[in-house]
């Protein structure tokens, strides 16, 4: 077996670990620690030169056991996303690529879902659960949101802002 496939067999149990606990998530430097851990082969490389075929193998043996892709259950430290990686996940379910980060957060978000309910997680809600985005990158779209609210609609007549009717409470 090749350090890749080894790692990958690791990698497989330590996400469907992650997957036991409702909304848990476990950050790409994190799970490469834990594969060199957990499998006994350590390397020098950076996690990023090697984790992305890895989780590959993963999404696809996923696919072939006709489970919830493990790796949407991976994400980055910074932004709490799901990486480029997670293209692998769209690929091996035949999902075209999403460019829309918000969407593709969703697809990923579901993808989560469906897998804390196949490992039956400990504190999965009995009505169980919701897709949900990362806190981390919930609160980073709401501090977008935020700051960048949307442009007032305005009544092409008298130009005054217009109710959320639509209707311009001056012209009517």
């Amino acid at each position: 077996m090749s350090d890749r496939e080894t790692w990958a067999e690791s990698a497989y149990k330590i996400l469907g670990d992650v997957a036991g606990r409702y909304n848990a998530v476990i950050e790409y430097t994190q799970l490469g620690n834990d594969i060199q851990e957990h499998s006994g082969l350590m390397t020098t490389k950076a996690v990023r030169n090697w984790i992305s075929g890895v989780l590959e193998d993963v999404a696809k043996r996923c696919v072939d056991e006709g489970i919830p892709p493990l790796t949407s259950l991976v994400v980055r430290k910074d932004t709490g996303m799901v990486g480029d990686g997670y293209d692998a996940v769209l690929v091996a379910t035949g999902v075209a690529p999403i460019d829309d980060p918000m969407k593709r957060e969703k697809h990923a978000a579901q993808a989560r879902l469906e897998c804390y309910r196949w490992a039956n997680a400990t504190d999965l809600p009995a009505d169980g659960g919701r897709a949900a985005l990362t806190p981390k990158y919930a609160a980073s779209a709401a501090r977008k949101a935020k700051a960048n609210p949307p442009a007032v609609k305005v009544c092409p007549t008298c130009n005054m802002a217009l109710l959320p009717t639509g209707v311009c409470d001056s012209c009517g």
